[in-house]
């Protein structure tokens, strides 16, 4: 949880210092004035990189040699970043440089949801991936070591087919990258019926549509599910020399959740879509809360888009239920009436890069 926020020659903000509430903190404005510049620098002093750009001299006002981002979270743990056009990235948490960007996911977990978020269904398999992959992070200890050890060895596997290498230099990762595999597989499974329960409980309270609908969740391992992943490696060794790299895997497993037997993406509409992305995050934030006492940050880009003032209510009332700190950002001035604010909301004005409490 953040306490203290500040971001100086941040794109279009030249210095400004926010104190966030516990509760909804709002951030209201014209597009472009600055809101998602907001989101963006909590999200760098969280994950150590942009959702907006890969390369971070783009963050940096254009006149100036480099930005700054401070922020306070519990405990008042200090967290630092500097980026400069000539030195590059420098993090510092609680007075120390930064060793490991899981560090920053450990002391403020945090979930983004994008103005975008239908892009769910588009991104393909590695994004939806990305989001099984962030609530293991959290709730799961192991799953980073063997995350970190499968992505290792797999990549000495490629490397090995790319060079050509004998079978027999080939398949000394066989073994190494089975048990890995199989533990990734083994906590996505479990992960996600977890999941499944959660989001229909969310999904329910967001949208009142589809009253009597089936959730089913529908999980593909990244081989076929009937066959051993050792024998699968095993039988694909000359598929994989053609290829050049391994075909085979949790680097290629998928997800999906059916209504009613049906894709959402065919189904749904843009909103609606929104909203099942939506209770996916808070599902997510439901598992960790069950296994951390320690409260996440949630960011919501451009609430007010694709839902209209009912489901936005609905999206509103269900962050209360969550107990999370979490920061909107919307056109819509009034959205504060909307969410009904109490001592632990506050809202934000921000234009043309100064953000005031109102």
């Amino acid at each position: 949880m953040l306490t203290e926020l500040s971001l100086t020659y941040f794109r279009n903000i030249n210095k400004s210092v926010l104190y966030p509430v516990t509760g909804v903190n709002l951030l209201v404005g014209e597009n472009g004035s600055g809101k998602t510049s907001v989101l963006e620098a909590i999200y760098l002093l969280a994950m150590g990189r942009s959702f907006r750009s890969r390369n971070l001299k783009h963050v940096v006002q254009n006149n100036q040699q480099q930005c700054q981002l401070f922020a306070r979270i519990s405990q008042g743990i200090p967290v630092g970043l500097q980026f400069s056009k000539t030195t590059g990235l420098q993090i510092r948490l609680n007075n120390a440089p930064l060793k490991k960007l899981s560090e920053l996911a450990c002391h403020l977990p945090l979930q983004y949801i994008p103005a975008n978020c239908h892009e769910f269904f588009e991104l393909g398999p590695r994004f939806r991936r990305r989001v099984v992959d962030w609530g293991l992070f959290h709730v799961e200890h192991d799953f980073l070591f063997h995350w970190q050890a499968y992505k290792k060895v797999l990549s000495q596997r490629n490397a090995a087919l790319r060079n050509e290498r004998p079978n027999e230099e080939i398949k000394v990762w066989d073994a190494s990258l089975n048990v890995h595999g199989l533990k990734l597989a083994q906590y996505r499974r479990e992960y996600l019926k977890k999941l499944v329960v959660q989001y229909e409980k969310w999904f329910r309270l967001l949208c009142d549509d589809f009253p009597k609908a089936k959730f089913e969740l529908r999980y593909l391992p990244g081989w076929p599910k009937s066959e051993d992943f050792s024998e699968v490696l095993h039988e694909t060794i000359d598929r994989d020399r053609a290829l050049g790299y391994t075909r085979a895997g949790p680097h290629a497993a998928d997800w999906s959740i059916k209504i009613d037997g049906l894709d959402p993406a065919e189904l749904f509409s843009r909103g609606q879509q929104k909203l099942f992305f939506l209770a996916i995050c808070f599902a997510q934030i439901s598992i960790m809360q069950q296994v951390k006492e320690q409260k996440s940050v949630l960011l919501i880009d451009d609430l007010s888009s694709e839902l209209d003032s009912n489901h936005q209510r609905y999206v509103l009332q269900a962050i209360k239920t969550l107990k999370v700190q979490t920061f909107v950002s919307s056109t819509n001035p009034d959205l504060s009436a909307i969410l009904a604010l109490n001592e632990n909301d506050a809202m934000f004005h921000v234009k043309r890069g100064d953000v005031r409490l109102t």
